[in-house]
């Protein structure tokens, strides 16, 4: 109960941890839309647009710390995704397998039947054979 308890306290870390990190993520991303678009509304007066003023020291840190932010969460979820797609690729190998086998049990338990089928049949008319001739010599005799 106590392993449990630690485990639930754990989780909920995590989770404020991960919490914490979009939210810096998103705040990054304000800010960098926001120092990115800023040359975009001065006034249109002059005909050739200007290149956007050069980002402070602050400013360049903040774009690098998204940057990073960025592709740690990103790298996780990719690594995550490639593993869910190995193993639903080895999953469809495994099936594909399995419907062989299946097609291959079908068709040994088709192949019986037929067998069977056929001996109840010869049996059948043997029956039949013996019951004629006995019948015969019962009216012959």
């Amino acid at each position: 109960m106590n392993a449990r308890t630690e485990q639930i306290d754990d989780t909920g870390a995590e989770e404020d941890g991960n919490f914490a990190a979009v939210s810096e993520v998103e705040a990054g991303i304000r800010d960098f839309v926001r120092n990115d678009i800023a040359y975009l509304r001065r006034p249109v007066g002059t005909t050739v647009p200007e290149a956007p003023p050069p980002l402070d020291a602050s400013a360049e840190a903040a774009v690098n710390n998204v940057n990073s932010l960025i592709q740690r969460v990103a790298g996780t979820s990719l690594s995550e995704i490639e593993n869910l797609i190995s193993e639903l690729e080895s999953l469809r190998d495994v099936l594909h397998a399995e419907g062989q086998r299946v097609q291959r049990e079908i068709s040994g338990y088709a192949q019986l039947s037929q067998a069977a089928m056929k001996s109840t049949r010869m049996i059948a008319d043997n029956v039949a054979q013996w019951k004629r001739a006995a019948d015969g010599l019962r009216k012959g005799g």
